[in-house]
């Protein structure tokens, strides 16, 4: 008998067939079939920017900079039209050019902020055995900061590094990193279950592309907690505003 592999996505995703399903019948992935695919996991990838964290990296770091009117201008058009996440990281970087001392001061004079409740939850999730990995399009220098605070290791921080001169000024960011391209959150969640022959990895985010990351997740839970994406609200099957709503779903097994 063939047998059915079902991916809890957004209502638009709501289920894949194996290669090896000739035929089955189409059906809404049930919340509570996600809530067991999360309190089962192997392995949960978290967003860094308004999800783990309160702040979008990039915009403080414009701040920081000086230039963080002209970035958010930029945000706004980029996101307005088709540009690719490269070709909008690029140009965003290229204005800021941040050098490895701003770098360095930002996180030290203006530590990321955590969300309330990601501190407890990472910490279950370890109790719990669960692998929890931070995936982000934002920059590894700070996110490895946050993961430092929620005992996370850093090998588990897929993020973009920026690149710098000898003397400090920027000099561009790696490029081949997948979290430099667009569908790039996927691309790691993929290697993670080719590497470590994870069963259930679960996909935590705001953003569409945390949302575009499932499949290969096998679920995706939207978090609006510190800004509400109204396109990944209207399509996660799952969408919390709290991280304490995921504590509760572990305490009750």
């Amino acid at each position: 008998m063939a047998q059915e592999t079902v991916h809890y996505c957004h209502s638009e995703k709501d289920y894949i067939l194996s290669p090896h399903s000739k035929k089955a019948p189409k059906r809404m992935a049930s919340l509570m079939e996600m809530k067991e695919i999360f309190r089962s996991a192997d392995a949960v990838c978290f967003d860094v920017d308004s999800t783990v964290i309160r702040e979008e990296g990039i915009d403080e770091l414009a701040k920081f900079c000086g230039v963080g009117d002209a970035v958010a201008e930029m945000t706004r058009r980029a996101m307005g039209g088709t540009v690719t996440f490269k070709a909008a990281l690029t140009a965003r970087l290229g204005l800021i050019r941040p050098s490895y001392e701003q770098v360095q001061k930002l996180i030290s004079d203006n530590p990321p902020q955590l969300t309330p409740g990601i501190r407890e939850l990472v910490s279950r999730l370890h109790q719990r055995g669960v692998q929890v990995f931070l995936v982000s399009g934002g920059f590894q220098s700070i996110v490895e900061h946050v993961a430092l605070q929620l005992n996370i290791p850093t090998a588990n921080v897929f993020a973009n590094r920026l690149k710098f001169y000898f003397n400090g000024e920027y000099a561009g960011f790696d490029e081949t990193q997948p979290t430099a391209e667009s569908g790039g959150k996927g691309k790691v969640i993929a290697h993670l279950k080719e590497q470590f022959h994870f069963k259930k990895v679960v996909m935590i985010g705001d953003g569409a592309t945390d949302m575009e990351a499932c499949p290969p997740a096998d679920c995706f839970i939207g978090f609006g907690g510190n800004v509400i994406r109204k396109q990944v609200k209207e399509k996660a099957k799952w969408y919390i505003t709290h991280f304490d709503e995921l504590l509760k779903e572990l305490e009750e097994r």
